[in-house]
């Protein structure tokens, strides 16, 4: 019962904790022109708590869990054979508690450490050519056509020997199509990607449990995202985001859960606030919309930005 109780509560974390960095983000305003040289440092902090749903086999119930993800970032925008295109590098923290009942026995583990870190490279193709800031004051965005690739490092705190880790021990990767248009003080934003991952040599081996080595693989994921936003004035602005996400069955030494499959969507918000000239706010809430399995969670998200063009320091 022990090794049980131990097996359902990793795949509890598994599922609340994996997708977070994945399908389920929602990011209004991705693909927008800035100015060539402009940066931006940006510290954010996820709060995610709420129920896990399971497939009728499980022996879990009453599953949930709280997990908080500091992600400091660096933006820096830059010009990709004449396209606006920029650079996103993060490295998140995450501490995380997740509680459940196994065969009615109530079951909790705890986490803290570095999860896996991530860069985003994104450049515009259609409607928005690299320019340096007195031609961008100029321009006037209309229809933007942009591409991003997400690579997602197994950097995040992991050892084999547990069965519950911040980490994922693999490599996953994203490419992504990002179409923008505004209609005056509106702006419509549809994203469409998919999210690849590579195999984890070593899931639960070498331990008491188990003396060799398991593998453990999943499927691609493929992610509809879209945001409708609208500005107050410059730098301030409100959206309503919502996405739809399908796939990601998991197969354990080649042999697939079907249970496992994603089908889920988000409905939320976000909103940012100009603080002074180089600093702003962002604040979001989001809760699932449709979850057939995984984490149905309610998430609240605050960053702080400090943004500046040209070198440092900013003038």
């Amino acid at each position: 019962m022990c090794f049980l109780n131990k097996l359902a509560l990793s795949a509890a974390l598994v599922i609340f904790t994996a997708p977070l960095l994945c399908a389920q983000t929602l990011a209004p305003r991705a693909y927008l022109i800035t100015p060539l040289e402009s940066n931006a440092f940006t510290v954010t902090t996820n709060l995610y708590h709420g129920g896990i749903l399971f497939d009728a086999s499980s022996p879990l119930t009453d599953a949930s869990g709280n997990i908080s993800i500091t992600i400091p970032t660096y933006y820096r925008s830059l010009s990709f054979f004449g396209r606006s295109a920029n650079v996103t590098v993060g490295l998140p923290y995450v501490v995380g508690s997740l509680q459940a009942l196994v065969v009615d026995q109530r079951q909790s583990t705890y986490r803290s450490g570095l999860g896996d870190g991530a860069v985003r490279f994104s450049v515009n193709l259609i409607g928005g050519p690299a320019m340096k800031l007195p031609q961008f004051v100029k321009w006037k965005q209309r229809r933007l056509l942009g591409a991003s690739i997400v690579v997602q490092a197994p950097t995040g705190q992991y050892d084999p020997h547990l069965l519950i880790n911040i980490g994922n021990n693999r490599w996953a990767f994203r490419p992504e199509l990002g179409y923008s248009e505004r209609l005056g003080k509106w702006l419509v934003d549809v994203y469409g990607g998919v999210w690849f991952f590579t195999r984890n040599p070593e899931f639960f081996s070498h331990n008491s449990f188990v003396s060799g080595t398991q593998s453990r693989t999943q499927e691609s994921i493929e992610v509809v995202e879209g945001h409708l936003s609208y500005d107050f004035k410059p730098r301030l602005w409100l959206s309503l985001d919502g996405n739809f996400w399908y796939g990601g069955r998991s197969s354990l030494n080649g042999v697939q859960n079907p249970d496992t499959l994603q089908r889920n969507s988000r409905i939320g918000a976000t909103t940012a606030v100009p603080i002074t000239r180089h600093q702003s706010l962002k604040f979001s809430y989001d809760r699932g919309a449709s979850i057939r399995f995984g984490g149905n969670y309610q998430a609240v998200q605050v960053a702080w930005q400090y943004g500046w063009i040209g070198g440092w320091p900013p003038k």
